[in-house]
C-alpha cells in the first residue's frame, strides 16, 4: 500500500482550516480567526463536524484504506444515534460506504447540559473492489460526526484531481443545511444539490449557529467562490437571539462583509423552510422533555406570539424583512436574488413529509429539497447564474 500524505494539495475539499492533533489532521468548516472569536460549544461542535468535506484524488488503486479518529455523540435518554457514514464515489458515482465503529464518545444530558467526553482510538476503513481504471475517488466524511484524519492508503499511486472546471458553490446556514437527520454524507440537501448540478460544494450549514455572526461572514467574504448562497432565520427565531430593530441591519451588514470580497459573485438569500412551531411563535425553541421522557428527540417554541408587534421574531416575519432587505439592496447589486423557503419546503410538503422533532427534516425530505434547489438555483438559467441576472 502507498501513503498518501494527507497534506497533499487539493486532497482534502470543502474545508477552510485544519488543525494538527495528536493523532492527525482535524478538518475545521471556520478558519482559526473565526473559532478564536466564539467559546460557544455548539458552534465548535457543528463547524468541526465535515459536512460536505471529502477526500478527493485521482488513482488507479482498486483498494484504498482510511484510519479515522471520530467522535460518536450520545444522548443521554434519548435513541442511539447511528454512526456517521463514509461514503465512497467513483467518477462521482457513489461505490460504497462504511462507518467506524470506535473512536471518542462525549455523552451529552439534554436536561442538564452536561458533557462527557470519554476518549477512544483511531479505526482503519477498507474499501475495496474499485474498477481497475484511471478514475476519480472521493471518500465523503461523516456530516455529523467530528472526524480526525489519521492515515490515507492505496494500492497505487495516488494524484491530485484535474481541474474539471466546476464552478465552487460556497453556502452558509442552519442544522437543516448542515445535514441534521440526513441519511448519508451525500444526501444532505446542499450535497444533493451540488451533485447533482456538477458544482464543488464549500458547506459552512453550522447546527445552531446560523447567527449571522460577522466572523462568519468574513470567512465567506475570503474564501474564492463562483456561486455563494446564505439561508438564514429558523436559528435567530429558535435562539431567540435578538428583534426585528436589529435583524434588518444585521442582514445588510453580513451581506456588505461578504460583498467586500465578492462584488459580483452570484449571491442568494434564501428564506426559512416551513416550520410549524415558529411559523407565528416566537422562540427560544426548548427540548420537549415529555418526548425526551418517552425515548425520542423533539423540540417545542416557548415564546410569547403576543410580543411580536414588540419586535420578537417568527418565521413569517423574518421571510417578510428579509424579501423587504434583497428588494432593497438590488436596486444596486443585479446580482443579488432572493429565494422564499416555502418554495423548498412548504405546507404541502410538511402534510406529506412533517418534519419529525419538529424542527429538522427527515432523509427524504433532504433529497427533495435538494433536488429542488439544484432546479431553481444552480441549472442553467436558475437563481444562481449570471444569466439569470443579466438578461
Amino acid at each position: 500500500m502507498h501513503t498518501v500524505p494527507l497534506t497533499t494539495p487539493g486532497l482534502l475539499r470543502g474545508a477552510l482550516d485544519v488543525e494538527r492533533t495528536e493523532h492527525g489532521l482535524l478538518p475545521h468548516r471556520l478558519p482559526a480567526r473565526a473559532r478564536a472569536q466564539c467559546a460557544d460549544p455548539q458552534l465548535a461542535q457543528a463547524e468541526s463536524q465535515p459536512s460536505g468535506v471529502r477526500l478527493a484524488f485521482r488513482t488507479r488503486a482498486t483498494a484504498v484504506e482510511l484510519d479515522t479518529l471520530p467522535t460518536k455523540r450520545v444522548y443521554t435518554g434519548a435513541p442511539p444515534r447511528p454512526d456517521g457514514v463514509y461514503e465512497v464515489l467513483v467518477d462521482g458515482v457513489p461505490h460504497g460506504r462504511a462507518t467506524a465503529d470506535g473512536g471518542h464518545t462525549l455523552t451529552v444530558d439534554l436536561a442538564t447540559g452536561s458533557a462527557e467526553h470519554r476518549p477512544g482510538t483511531p479505526v482503519t476503513l477498507r474499501f475495496t473492489d474499485l474498477p481497475d481504471h484511471d478514475k476519480d475517488v472521493e471518500i465523503w466524511l461523516p456530516h455529523n460526526e467530528t472526524t480526525e484524519l489519521v492515515a490515507l492508503r492505496a494500492d497505487a499511486p495516488v494524484a491530485a484531481v484535474p481541474d474539471r472546471g466546476r464552478p465552487v458553490w460556497l453556502h452558509h446556514g442552519s442544522s437543516i443545511s448542515h445535514g441534521s437527520d440526513a441519511a448519508n454524507p451525500t444526501a444532505t440537501w446542499p450535497a444533493r444539490a451540488a451533485l447533482r448540478a456538477g458544482v464543488e460544494l464549500v458547506n459552512l450549514g453550522l447546527g445552531g449557529s446560523a447567527l449571522l455572526d460577522p466572523f462568519t461572514a468574513r470567512a465567506m467574504r475570503d474564501t474564492p467562490a463562483d456561486l455563494i448562497s446564505v439561508k438564514i432565520g429558523i436559528n435567530l427565531v429558535n435562539a431567540d437571539l435578538m428583534r426585528l430593530r436589529a435583524f434588518g441591519p444585521a442582514v445588510h451588514g453580513f451581506l456588505d462583509t461578504i460583498r467586500e470580497g465578492h462584488p459580483e459573485t452570484p449571491l442568494l438569500v434564501i428564506s426559512p423552510l416551513y416550520c410549524p412551531i415558529h411559523e407565528d411563535t416566537p422562540g427560544p425553541a426548548a427540548f420537549d422533555l415529555s418526548a425526551l421522557a418517552e425515548g425520542r428527540l423533539g423540540f417545542r417554541a416557548t415564546g410569547d406570539p403576543a410580543e411580536v408587534p414588540a419586535g420578537k421574531l417568527t418565521l413569517k416575519v423574518i421571510r417578510a424583512e428579509l424579501s423587504r432587505v434583497v428588494q432593497e439592496r438590488a436596486a444596486d447589486d443585479p446580482h443579488l436574488r432572493h429565494l422564499d423557503g416555502l418554495e423548498l419546503y412548504g405546507p404541502a410538503d410538511h402534510a406529506e413529509l412533517p418534519l419529525p422533532d419538529g424542527l429538522h427534516p427527515d432523509a427524504a425530505t433532504h433529497l427533495r429539497i435538494g433536488d429542488r434547489f439544484a432546479g431553481l438555483a444552480l441549472t442553467p438559467g436558475g437563481l444562481l447564474t449570471r444569466t439569470a441576472r443579466t438578461a
